[in-house]
């Protein structure tokens, strides 16, 4: 096992790498110079009135008139401490704007998650053993229209009936549990589909296992076999995807955070795209990569606590 961990570990290490790099030559690469933005005075993103000695020295401030790789190794160097520089834009540093903006969105995505996990086991349970089949398609269909929604037109949905209309919920900011509630639904409904569905399918896939039948013919209830023998087996591959969705809903945030004015990572994530804030991009890519193999890391040591017949061993799992 430790050394299952260990091999994981380092094979983060690369995908963390991979990313930095990535974003790196990436944000060298796309048009547009956030020294000229830095110093617009005009609107419409044009670099009105900027004075080329003025923009060559803050070229000089920032390093970005030194070579490439000189930048690239800098980077690289400085991240390995989580020292990702100075803002562009504001010019406090990255490192404490993240701190700033953390919890906001950490609050926000185990909400999400948390519901997540609810309405799609729910919604799964009522799809595979609800008594009709009229209604056990109908859960279906509600689970494809939560994933087809997007997650902007339900939270403008959504504040337009309980916040204005109803007045059940703050329409914005992030003061107070209750401003909580929307842009929890509104993130979470989308994921909660996909987990809906692979747990549906999984469970009419374990229920006609020959175990299943076994269980039945001693008298267990439909609810309690598919609860205590069917749902572990038909977990795993919901398991992996909820792992997976940790990526979705830091990307799904931008937005959430962005409609409902919540200052958290998405809404720091969209000012920094906007305003070409290099380091803060590539902190945030960071962070949420190392999120991401962190999260994954955790789903495959939970495998063999679902199902004991996985063994976990370096290099696979099987």
């Amino acid at each position: 096992m430790s050394r299952y961990v260990l091999v994981r570990l380092a094979n983060g290490l690369i995908v963390l790498w991979a990313a930095l790099s990535l974003s790196f030559l990436v944000l060298h690469l796309v048009p547009g110079d956030p020294v000229s933005i830095m110093l617009r005075s005009g609107g419409g993103g044009d670099p009105v009135g900027v004075d080329a000695a003025q923009a060559a020295a803050l070229r000089t401030e920032l390093g970005l008139d030194r070579p490439l790789y000189e930048q690239y190794t800098d980077f690289v160097v400085r991240a390995l401490s989580l020292d990702f520089g100075t803002s562009f834009g504001t010019g406090d540093e990255v490192s404490a704007m993240l701190a700033r903006a953390l919890p906001s969105t950490l609050e926000l995505a185990t909400a999400s998650l948390l519901l997540t996990a609810v309405l799609g086991v729910a919604a799964a349970l009522a799809a595979t053993l609800a008594p009709w089949a009229p209604l056990r398609n109908a859960v279906l269909s509600t689970t494809v229209a939560g994933i087809s929604l997007p997650s902007f037109w339900t939270a403008i949905l959504l504040i337009q009936v309980f916040s204005f209309g109803l007045g059940w919920f703050p329409a914005y900011g992030d003061s107070d549990a209750a401003r909580l509630v929307l842009p929890a639904i509104a993130l979470a409904l989308p994921s909660a589909g996909v987990l809906a569905q692979l747990l549906a399918k999984g469970l009419r896939t374990a229920l006609a296992e020959p175990y299943v039948r076994t269980a039945r013919a001693k008298g267990a209830g439909r609810l309690r076999t598919a609860w205590h023998h069917a749902f572990r087996n038909a977990s795993i591959p919901a398991l992996t995807m909820l792992g997976m969705m940790i990526g979705n809903i830091l990307a799904g945030a931008i937005i959430t955070e962005t409609v409902f004015a919540r200052a958290g990572i998405g809404r720091l994530t969209a000012d920094a795209i906007a305003d070409q804030d290099f380091p803060v991009i590539r902190a945030i890519i960071f962070l949420a990569g190392a999120l991401y193999v962190l999260v994954n890391l955790a789903v495959d040591l939970i495998y063999p606590k679902v199902d004991p017949r996985i063994v976990l061993q370096a290099g696979a799992t099987s």
